[in-house]
């Protein structure tokens, strides 16, 4: 808990601030000073529990702005409208145009990733270099199942603790939050195919630990699929790597992104 807080703490923002875009406030930080570097966040998750151990090294370098998509963290959800990969890769394309940036790296964790991807794909022109971990093409049948299962009332303590602390929709939204998210992980591909990746212009990175919800053979799918993809595995890893194998990630984003 002591941990945590002393994350939290560490990426009190520099600069906080919502952008109008594509009818949603859109909440945003800055932190630092440098070539601009685009953080985005996992699903249901927010940007201090994302990378509260990545902003301070990174800022340290770059001008890191992280963003929290539609429903998720400070930004609000919008009733009618359901939760994309899509959608959000056009949110943060509008918001990088609200704020006047262009050609900037972009590092993405888990459905940050999916987005930071799809971003890449839709909008070459935004996009220097990206890293992503934790990605793939779409649920498995098994995986299906598994994702049948999940109930908005068992999932992650901290994740849900965080939500009722900071969404604007108040900690009763939750619920149909959380099945938004469902409904999108359940789709049978997640914001881009082989022939979208084919359209990446930019160097990437696809790391994945060798125990991530993906498989390895998928992510080197990814990595294969995209003209200047790269590929790497992190051995005796799971999803969270940026949070559990944060130095590590932190050296690998830097000397990638250099």
């Amino acid at each position: 808990m002591y941990a945590l807080l002393a994350c939290l703490l560490l990426v009190t923002p520099a600069f906080a601030e919502y952008a109008q875009v594509n009818g949603l406030k859109m909440y945003y930080e800055t932190h630092g000073y440098g070539p601009p570097l685009i953080l985005l966040h996992g699903g249901t998750s927010t940007i201090a529990h994302s990378f509260a151990k990545q902003i301070p090294v990174f800022a340290s370098h770059y001008q890191v702005i992280a963003v929290e998509q539609m429903g998720h963290g400070h930004t609000a959800d919008v009733e009618g409208r359901e939760l994309s990969y899509e959608g959000m890769a056009e949110d943060t394309a509008a918001l990088l145009a609200h704020v006047g940036i262009r050609d900037a790296n972009v590092v993405g964790w888990s459905d940050g990733g999916q987005v930071a991807l799809t971003l890449a794909a839709r909008h070459p022109e935004l996009v220097r270099r990206v890293v992503v971990s934790g990605v793939g093409f779409g649920p498995t049948p098994a995986g299906l199942k598994t994702l049948a299962a999940l109930q908005a009332g068992t999932w992650d303590k901290a994740f849900v603790d965080e939500y009722a602390r900071i969404s604007p929709d108040g900690a009763a939204h939750w619920p149909m939050f959380f099945e938004k998210n469902r409904a999108m992980w359940m789709r049978p591909t997640w914001g881009f195919t082989g022939a979208d990746l084919a359209k990446i212009a930019a160097p990437a990175l696809i790391v994945a630990g060798d125990h991530d919800y993906s498989s390895v053979d998928e992510t080197t799918r990814v990595a294969q699929d995209i003209p200047r993809g790269n590929v790497l595995i992190l051995k005796n890893s799971d999803h969270f790597t940026f949070q559990k194998r944060a130095e590590q990630m932190n050296s690998i984003v830097l000397d990638f992104l250099k």
